[in-house]
């Protein structure tokens, strides 16, 4: 790890502390670029995302650019991309690309050298991927994530409708509750054997570097299928919070003793609140009042 470099745990432990658990999508669609009065092109994704950015830095302990909507516009795109991570690194806000990578061997490898390596253009403080070659085909973007004080967070529960047919297969040994474990025992490796009673969580406690994606819309599929986010200090990337019907309360029911430990996302609905910087500030705010106090 880098001296002087936290792990990504401590590091969004910390964020999230002083600034509460939100977390807000960069996500330039070409609807919101309109909305905004902004063509659809990389010199407009650069002005939207760098707007975004310095509008909600204060309210956000991270921001989570979608990658796929910076890819659509090709090399000119990513090359703003970069520019964003950047600007992240250099207004001290954790950035989470949101690139759902996943495949197996050198091609692995090569993904987590993109998103995870000290020099990269494209380096982030943490990546979304995808577990569903199976979890140690992440095993490059764990190992490297570890070695550079970054994070991961592993796609496990999803809220979108044709996620159950792969993530609830298994019932009570599910897969979903599968890929849990195997992230738990990454951050035990981190961190240790957690302390306490089996389940407890506190504001304030301690944070693995590799985390869960778990839909904020996800209702009752933990209770169904027997999992219990909260075993381990597992940080939940959380996204659907407004837009996507969850609010405040869904999400503490939803996660329950685990909620300390929950990032919630929102993106279009304080996005839609652009362009003026203040009415994108003002709707960060709204939304952080709305998740309350951890």
């Amino acid at each position: 790890m880098p001296e002087g470099r936290p792990p990504f745990g401590a590091r969004l432990r910390a964020a999230m502390d002083a600034r509460g658990q939100l977390c807000v999508g960069i996500d330039p669609h070409p609807a919101l670029l309109a909305a905004w009065g902004l063509n659809d092109d990389a010199a407009a994704l650069e002005r939207f995302s760098l707007t975004v950015l310095e509008a909600v830095g204060e309210q956000a302990a991270a921001v989570k650019p979608q990658v796929a909507l910076f890819e659509r516009h090709g090399s000119a795109g990513l090359a703003v991309l970069e520019r964003v991570l950047a600007a992240c690194t250099d207004a001290g806000m954790l950035s989470i690309a949101d690139a759902k990578r996943g495949d197996i061997g050198s091609t692995m490898a090569a993904y987590a050298d993109a998103w995870l390596r000290d020099g990269s253009a494209l380096a982030a403080d943490s990546v979304t991927l995808s577990p569903y070659l199976g979890f140690e085909s992440l095993r490059p973007a764990l190992d490297l994530a570890a070695a550079t004080g970054r994070g991961v967070f592993v796609l496990a529960l999803t809220s979108n409708p044709e996620g159950a047919s792969v993530q609830h297969a298994g019932g009570a040994a599910s897969v979903a509750g599968r890929i849990m474990e195997a992230a738990a025992a990454e951050n035990i490796r981190e961190l240790g054997e957690p302390g306490g009673a089996p389940g407890a969580v506190a504001r304030g406690g301690a944070l693995g570097s590799t985390g869960l994606v778990i839909g904020a819309t996800v209702g009752s599929a933990l209770t169904e299928l027997g999992l219990d986010p909260a075993a381990a200090a597992t940080p939940i990337l959380a996204p659907g919070l407004g837009a996507q019907g969850a609010t405040g309360a869904d999400l503490r029911s939803t996660f329950g003793p685990a909620w300390p430990n929950v990032l919630a996302t929102s993106s279009r609905g304080i996005l839609a609140a652009g362009p003026d910087p203040a009415a994108l500030r003002d709707a960060a705010r709204r939304t952080l009042g709305e998740l309350g106090p951890a």
